[in-house]
């Protein structure tokens, strides 16, 4: 199998557009609580509006419905990439790149707007959140309404949102992988290396915390590993993220093994 240099060498339809929105998506995801979760390590008894809580909490589980199939999403392309390189231009045109990001999108907003109609109204107790910041989980736990319904839509959705797209990128890495195994020459082997590795480091941290959090029993408290698993993925898997894809740069791959090679010779 002979890889098309026009096709691989840039990434090329499809990969820009998917580095921009999962780029973007973390960029906003890590903004969403962590200057606030950084601002309340000085205040003794930190305080959030109500309005400000739903936002944010509604808002990450937008951002993080998004990335869950953007990133199953970017599987596709890499198959494409490796398995289909002389069609890779004609499978991932832009007209069909910008419909799967508008898909991936709308329902992640649709899941959205079904938890915020679902959510409870009635509130009691002290309004404490045993958590960093406000997740839906420790939100519900508030409620002095029946929250099975809205519990149950969340761990449906979770395993919708979670389970197929993972599932899906699962096979998809194991048909790339058995095209790579019939590749014989080194250089292609290292392109294709080269097109997925970001990928799947970026899919492992995400999904691999993600999961600890939203697939593990619940109980009827939150714990600290809780608080310490999302607040993983809220703030460093997004960080992280930037920074995996980051070092695909040349530029930024040059000054990063640069720096490292300084600090070693020092």
């Amino acid at each position: 199998m002979a890889f098309s240099r026009k096709a691989i060498l840039r990434g090329k339809v499809g990969q820009p557009v998917w580095l921009r929105v999962v780029s973007f998506t973390d960029l906003i995801i890590a903004n969403n609580i962590l200057p606030e979760v950084l601002f309340n390590c000085f205040i003794y008894r930190p305080t959030i509006s109500f309005s400000r809580c739903l936002s944010q909490m509604y808002l990450g589980v937008l951002l993080v419905s998004t990335e869950c199939t953007i990133l199953a999403v970017m599987a596709y392309d890499r198959f494409a990439a490796v398995c289909q390189p002389l069609r890779y231009l004609q499978i991932m045109s832009w007209r069909f790149c910008i419909g799967l990001v508008a898909a991936s999108v709308s329902l992640s907003f649709l899941m959205t707007l079904i938890a915020g109609l679902l959510r409870p109204t009635d509130f009691c107790g002290r309004h404490t959140i045993n958590h960093f910041a406000c997740e839906l989980q420790s939100f519900l736990k508030l409620a002095c309404s029946d929250t099975h319904i809205s519990e149950l839509f969340m761990h449906n959705s979770s395993l919708f949102l979670l389970i197929p797209p993972f599932g899906f990128i699962v096979v998809t890495y194991g048909r790339i992988g058995l095209a790579v195994v019939r590749i014989r020459s080194t250089q292609g082997c290292s392109k294709a290396f080269s097109t997925c590795s970001s990928h799947l480091a970026v899919v492992t941290v995400f999904y691999g915390t993600i999961m600890m959090m939203y697939l593990s029993p619940q109980g009827k408290s939150v714990s600290e590993k809780d608080k310490v698993i999302s607040l993983m993925y809220g703030t460093l898997t997004p960080t992280l993220n930037l920074l995996i894809y980051s070092l695909r740069n040349k530029d930024a791959k040059g000054a990063f093994w640069k720096l490292v090679g300084r600090k070693i010779s020092m």
